[in-house]
């Protein structure tokens, strides 16, 4: 679990949104080069750029590395992002050259749906004919499943999100578990897989038969909380430990800086 100095303030002072933003950015600690997904991924790898990843390289789909926005991006599309990037090219170089070509040491990702072995759905709720809901899908989820070194999943949890089985696999985990190692060398996959679930409840690593285990609980969490918003029973650490709450000035950067319209802490 990585640690940074943090100015303790009282729980009362931010929302679980914000504990899950914090906890996710903190997790970047020490990485070099990531490939950011939209949504919660985008405020929390921005988050980690101006606190405890400052020579992270950021990298957008729409073809962007080394980004540098003026402003929290709105989508992987919006223009802001070519600002002071290193370099803006085509989505195949993106993907063709620095994805495929094992350039990337994480990918961060959002979920609809998870599992205990971190396979991903963002396509569809229900039968994928006449499906409940129809969701965004892939984008370039698949891809960064599949070919970066590492990939780190933020979601908001519940018994909606962390389910025994998702009804549509748009990116692979570890699949079956033990075996998902194997199946990635046997398909020529570069990643290793999933290696940290954020949530508003806690931060989840993996075992080495590559099922999910609780390794932290946000502050005001117990371990019942947790199981209360999942399917499954939880794997917990022998060593679980307590999430530093937000600093003052991690708080003041997402409030100010990124995120004044409240959009994701809300």
């Amino acid at each position: 679990m990585t640690s940074v100095p943090i100015q303790p303030i009282k729980a009362i002072d931010f929302t679980p949104n914000e504990m899950m933003i914090v906890a996710a950015a903190r997790e970047l600690a020490g990485q070099r080069v990531c490939f950011v997904g939209v949504g919660l991924p985008n405020i929390a790898v921005n988050l980690a750029k101006l606190t405890v990843a400052p020579e992270l390289e950021l990298v957008y789909e729409a073809g962007v590395f080394g980004a540098r926005p003026a402003r929290l991006p709105l989508s992987i599309g919006d223009p802001t992002i070519v600002t002071r990037a290193t370099a803006v090219t085509s989505m195949l170089e993106i993907f063709g050259y620095y994805l495929q070509g094992g350039l990337i040491d994480v990918g961060f990702l959002g979920a609809a749906q998870i599992d205990r072995f971190g396979n991903i759905n963002t396509t569809v709720i229900g039968d994928y004919v006449h499906p409940g809901t129809r969701l965004p899908g892939s984008g370039g989820a698949c891809e960064i499943a599949i070919n970066a070194r590492a990939v780190f999943v933020i979601v908001r949890q519940s018994k909606r999100s962390f389910v025994e089985r998702i009804d549509f696999r748009t990116s692979p985990g570890n699949l079956g578990g033990a075996d998902g190692a194997r199946i990635r060398r046997e398909e020529g996959w570069l990643g290793s897989g999933p290696s940290v679930v954020v949530t508003d409840l806690g931060v989840y690593h993996f075992d080495l038969d590559g099922e999910m285990r609780l390794d932290a609980l946000h502050p005001g969490v117990a371990v019942e909380d947790v199981r209360e918003q999942m399917v499954w029973q939880p794997r917990v650490s022998t060593t679980l430990t307590k999430t530093a709450p937000p600093s003052a000035e991690e708080l003041r950067l997402i409030r100010e800086v990124l995120d004044p319209e409240s959009v994701y802490t809300s």
